[in-house]
């Protein structure tokens, strides 16, 4: 025969251990999936904010160009040999920087 003094106890040790086991999913779920994205989107505001004229530049559509003026919001970027293919983009359509050699060299 059970007393029932003694059942409760372990329920209120389940209800803890289950509190535990949440909190610990809660802060896996955060160190996979938050905190990276957060430190990626950093990285992207700090390769926007860093966009001069003559970078090359690559699109989310895969095309490579070069910068030949920055606004606020947009970038006119020119593709190819081609001097009259000037498109108006926005920053967020460019994944990939690189600046020209010159730039580098001088600051060194």
């Amino acid at each position: 025969m059970k007393i029932g003094l003694l059942t409760q106890p372990s329920g209120a040790l389940n209800l803890a251990t289950l509190v535990m086991w949440i909190v610990f999913m809660v802060g896996i779920f955060y160190f996979m999936a938050i905190r990276p994205q957060k430190k990626q989107q950093k990285k992207m505001d700090a390769m926007m904010s860093t966009l001069e004229n003559g970078d090359s530049v690559v699109t989310t559509g895969g095309f490579y160009g070069v910068i030949i003026d920055v606004m606020e919001d947009v970038v006119i970027v020119e593709f190819g040999n081609n001097k009259n293919c000037r498109i108006p983009m926005k920053k967020s359509a460019i994944v990939e920087v690189e600046k020209p050699q010159s730039a580098i060299a001088s600051k060194e």
